[in-house]
């Protein structure tokens, strides 16, 4: 008999086959002598549309909202329905005997493998596995400690009471708010709360008024001492300053107190995903996405580093005993001091890593006992492999020791603060060595004290980068880990967040949105308190059935508010050019090819390109390259500078399409039955062939 075991992607379908010795390798799966290993693409399945519950349902209007089903039902995505079909068959066979999920060890990946195994009508043993890395050893030590998928119920449940509650309230309000301000208008649990912490740093920088303020400082041996008492901090009359500052300067000054300590400071934790997708933005601009795709990459592809979705920093007790071998794994980013390591021992410093209570679903991200192969990584692989490196490393390295001394200067009433550290041990921090500098003594009088009036201005709050709205995000439970990021980039996508370099900022038509929804949605507050609720869930201290309750609750006032409002709404993408095919006006919209123009008009298709292509196709007068429109005989070169047109042939390097060259081999292979092949049949192969290669 057989065991069927599921993933999630096809490439970690291919790796736990290989490491299972599953050999036979199909389109869609792969099979051995006792497993047969298949995999979903992402979800294979997804909630029910509101047309597939009532035909009503189908046509957008405000009647008919809210949208609650009795019992809420999945369907198969279309994309992928090849992929399920093909799950389904291997599920019926007579010699498969149980099934073990094998997708990632999350709520997420349970609700892909448990909605696939709930279609098919899986009713044999069910097994899960779960691991951290994917490393032929987690592999295999993971299949040797199968769980019944009857622990993760909980887990389940939690993963089908989000997805249900973003159906509810995500698809009522946008379509309510679309329909009523007859715009597309995106509103969610999540992502608006998201779009109002833009908003509100926005709304600082708005209201903020620069002053300008003196202050008074004592140089003393080139170092700088700031006002610590007897006079204003900020003195907003520049008289008022120097006439402080000269009568300082009649004052002796002298040494009232040193004041010392030494401060140890223990290696950071692992990161958990949040804190890299911050750090790698800081660094190296990255987005909270593209972040998470390489970890991806190097989970999957370069087996190099642990789970990447997790929320926590911290290791379980057990895994002590590994973390010789993942030293060793790293060799080659930091050699010689991870032979120093290993020859004291390969001990922790920072044993406060260690808390099994700490680690949730999956453990901080370190690097796995694979040996890493740097040839085979990109730049930006490479980049965010280092991070995790020295985060690992720097937990067997001594604390970063620091002495810190502060001297308070007195000039008659008036006191002034200076603070000086001295490096006592690097530790786990890589520091260039600073000059000491001149110390005193207490009691020491200060020979040539300077007092300078220094002209400042306040500073305007700064816009939020991904990492600082990640950070936001995260103290207000706004998503999880693995969901933040596409959060931010649903945001963008749909209009209402714009990202220049790394700064965000909100767009007219989010900040009309913000106005439009209930303040509930608004704020972090009730997102967060339904986040807590899925936590609960998961752990079995809630029940589904309640939150879910709520949430219907919730959404029915939400679309009552809607409804009855009496807010405005500006399109500010519609712009005053009309479309040749219908006169209606046309709107701006953002497509991964450019801006594009499309006509308001529902029933109308047209759209074009807000400012032509341009192409290599150079003017034979001026010979600057001209631009690609498109007219009622289809698309023609023209050239800006010298209005020079020319017609474009368009079925010069056209691809043949999958339908055309079926028909055609059919004609080939017909005419090849003849004794005799024809010319056209000759040419007709040739051409297959070429198209082929």
């Amino acid at each position: 008999m057989k065991t069927l075991i599921i993933a999630e992607k096809p490439s970690v379908g291919k790796e736990i086959a290989r490491v299972l010795g599953a050999t036979n390798k199909n389109k869609s799966y792969i099979e051995g002598q006792d497993v047969i290993v298949t995999w979903a693409l992402g979800h294979l399945l997804g909630l029910k549309m509101p047309e597939d519950y009532k035909t009503e349902w189908a046509t957008w209007n405000m009647e008919s909202l809210p949208l609650i089903p009795e019992e809420m039902q999945i369907k198969p995505l279309k994309n992928t329905a090849a992929q399920l079909k093909t799950i389904k068959q291997l599920s019926q066979r007579k010699d498969v005997n149980k099934a073990v999920i094998a997708t990632d060890a999350g709520r997420e990946g349970e609700l892909v493998a448990r909605w696939i195994l709930e279609y098919v009508k899986f009713k044999k043993p069910v097994q899960r596995l779960w691991i951290s890395s994917q490393t032929d050893q987690a592999i295999k030590n993971g299949f040797k400690q199968l769980q019944p998928s009857k622990k993760y119920d909980d887990l389940y449940d939690a993963a089908v009471a989000r997805s249900e509650a973003d159906w509810l309230v995500g698809l009522n309000v946008t379509r309510a708010l679309t329909v009523k301000y007859e715009d597309s208008l995106s509103a969610g649990r999540v992502q608006t709360p998201t779009l109002a912490m833009v908003r509100k740093q926005e709304a600082q920088i708005e209201d903020f008024v620069a002053e300008t303020f003196y202050t008074i400082q004592l140089m003393i041996n080139g170092q700088m001492a700031t006002l610590a008492s007897g006079a204003p901090e900020r003195i907003k009359d520049l008289n008022e300053a120097e006439k402080i500052a000269k009568h300082l300067t009649k004052e002796s000054v002298v040494v009232k107190e040193v004041k010392e300590k030494i401060q140890t400071h223990l290696p950071p934790l692992p990161y958990d995903l949040t804190e890299l997708q911050r750090e790698a933005n800081q660094r190296y601009q990255f987005s909270a996405k593209k972040t998470l795709s390489v970890m991806q990459t190097l989970y999957e592809r370069h087996k190099v580093v642990s789970y990447p979705r997790t929320d926590s920093k911290y290791l379980t007790i057990d895994m002590k005993e590994t973390l010789k071998d993942r030293l060793q794994a790293v060799h080659g980013f930091a050699n010689e001091e991870v032979k120093n390591i290993i020859k004291k021992g390969s001990k922790v410093t920072q044993m406060a890593i260690f808390n099994n209570a700490k680690v949730t679903d999956h453990h901080g991200i370190i690097p796995t006992e694979e040996r890493v192969r740097i040839e085979k990584m990109d730049q930006d692989e490479i980049r965010i492999y280092r991070m995790i490196v020295e985060r690992f490393i720097g937990l067997f390295l001594p604390a970063y020791k620091v002495a810190q001394t502060t001297y308070l200067f007195a000039a008659a009433e008036t006191t002034f603060k200076l603070k000086q550290e001295v490096v006592l041990e690097n530790g786990w921090r890589k520091l260039e060595p600073v000059k000491e500098k001149r110390r005193f003594k207490q009691g020491e009088q200060i020979e040539n004290p300077i007092f300078e009036v220094k002209k400042e201005l306040t500073k305007s709050p700064g816009r939020l980068t991904e990492s600082s709205l990640l950070q936001a995000m995260e103290k207000h439970s706004l998503g999880t880990p693995a969901t933040r990021a596409e959060i931010i980039e649903k945001l963008i996508s749909n209009e209402l967040m714009e990202r220049k370099a790394t700064k965000l900022s909100v767009s007219p038509k989010g900040k009309q949105l913000l106005i439009l929804v209930n303040p509930a949605l608004v704020t972090p507050e009730l997102t967060s308190e339904w986040e807590k609720s899925l936590e609960q869930i998961a752990t079995g201290k809630l029940k589904k059935e309640v939150f879910l309750k709520q949430i219907k609750i919730e959404t029915k006032k939400l679309i009552k508010e809607i409804k009855t409002s009496e807010q405005s709404y500006k399109d500010y993408s519609l712009t005053t050019k009309t479309c040749p095919e219908c006169g209606e006006l046309l709107k701006e919209r953002s497509s991964r090819e450019g801006k594009m123009l499309v006509c308001t008009k529902t029933s109308c298709s047209y759209r074009r390109f807000k400012e032509p292509k341009v192409s290599n196709k150079r003017c034979a007068q001026c010979h600057r390259k001209m631009e690609i429109h498109e007219g009622k005989s289809g698309k023609f070169f023209k050239c800006k500078y010298c209005n020079v047109s020319e017609k474009m042939d368009n079925t010069k390097n056209k691809k043949i399409t999958k339908h055309e060259t079926k028909r055609l081999m059919q004609k080939v292979n017909k005419e090849a039955q003849e004794e005799v092949e024809s010319p056209l049949t000759l040419a007709l192969k040739a051409a297959m062939e070429k198209q082929g290669k």
